[in-house]
C-alpha cells in the first residue's frame, strides 16, 4: 500500500490530509515510516529496516505492520 501523495507529515509524527482536514498525531517511529513509504520504499524494504535496526520478531513486526496499515486506511491516508 502507498502512502496518498497529498499526505503531509513533520519528523515528530504529525500527519495532516489536505483533503479531508483531519490531522493525527503520531510517535517519532510513525515518523520514520512514513518518511519511507513517502520515499518509495517498498513494505519489505521498509520490514527489513525494521528488522536489522531494533530487536524484534519478524512475527510481531507483520502484527504490527497490519495494525499500522489498518489504522492508515481507516484514517484514509492510504492510496488503495
Amino acid at each position: 500500500m502507498k502512502l496518498k501523495s497529498n499526505i503531509a507529515t513533520s519528523e515528530n509524527g504529525f500527519i495532516f490530509n489536505p483533503a479531508t482536514g483531519d490531522s493525527f498525531s503520531g510517535n517519532g517511529m510513525a515518523a520514520k515510516l512514513l518518511e519511507a513509504m513517502k520515499s518509495g520504499k517498498t513494505e519489505d524494504d521498509i520490514k527489513q529496516d525494521i528488522l536489522s535496526r531494533y530487536e524484534v520478531s519478524e512475527s510481531q513486526l507483520n502484527l504490527d505492520w497490519d495494525n499500522w496499515m489498518l489504522q492508515l486506511k481507516e484514517a484514509n491516508l492510504l492510496e488503495i
